[in-house]
């Protein structure tokens, strides 16, 4: 035999990578279910900031963001500067207060006035914190580019943010601003009272799994 099979290994003595925490994303077991929002969050000329649904788990829910863009009138390079700023993780300049016009920010804010933002978040997530953050949190799920059919100078990038624990049975706010979009501060309204309801009806992938709190 030219082609020989290694030696086999031992199996790794190493204990399991402990799994991503409740607060940090939706339940890896559960299948949620969608509220329908079909919500045009935002518009400018050249952007268009849509939630197209709302999953909603036991945990928390997952409010899925859809980042249209077209160059119109944009440079090649302006276009592509705006397409790269989308992700959070390549700005630069966040904090000593201030905000840099090409930083995408979404927020949440209760009626009680209690808000979680997408501010100041680091996505290493090999150094998350064992204990839960205060509530509630809004975390960035990065997505990616979602194809479609048309015009070559336009593109959706797809996301999500991870509202931990649920929203209170009360409508509430969903924010967002993008200067360098042409985004100015948008606020639009959800149900908070539909979501958690949509949240009972969530069932998991494999029913005689326990599931995951």
């Amino acid at each position: 035999m030219f082609f020989e099979p290694p030696p086999a290994q031992e199996e790794s003595t190493r204990p399991p990578k402990p799994g991503l925490p409740a607060w940090y994303a939706p339940p890896a077991e559960e299948m949620g279910a969608v509220t329908v929002s079909g919500l045009v969050l935002a518009r400018s000329p050249n952007v268009a900031i849509t939630v197209p649904t709302i999953q909603a788990f036991k945990t928390g829910c997952l409010i899925n963001v859809n980042i249209v863009m077209r160059r119109h009138t944009l440079s090649p390079d302006d276009f592509q500067a705006l397409r790269m700023s989308v992700y959070p993780h390549m700005i630069t300049g966040v904090g000593a207060g201030r905000l840099p016009d090409n930083l995408l920010r979404f927020g949440v804010r209760f009626a009680d006035g209690t808000k979680a933002t997408t501010i100041g978040q680091r996505f290493d997530m090999t150094r998350l914190p064992h204990d839960p953050p205060p509530a509630p949190r809004l975390s960035w799920l990065l997505g990616g580019v979602s194809m479609r059919s048309g015009d070559e100078d336009a593109g959706v990038i797809t996301m999500g943010l991870w509202l931990w624990p649920p929203p209170p049975r009360d409508t509430f706010e969903l924010a967002v601003e993008w200067p360098a979009g042409g985004i100015e501060l948008s606020i639009a309204v959800l149900d908070g009272a539909a979501i958690v309801s949509a949240a009972e009806r969530s069932v998991p992938y494999w029913p005689d799994s326990p599931r995951s709190e």
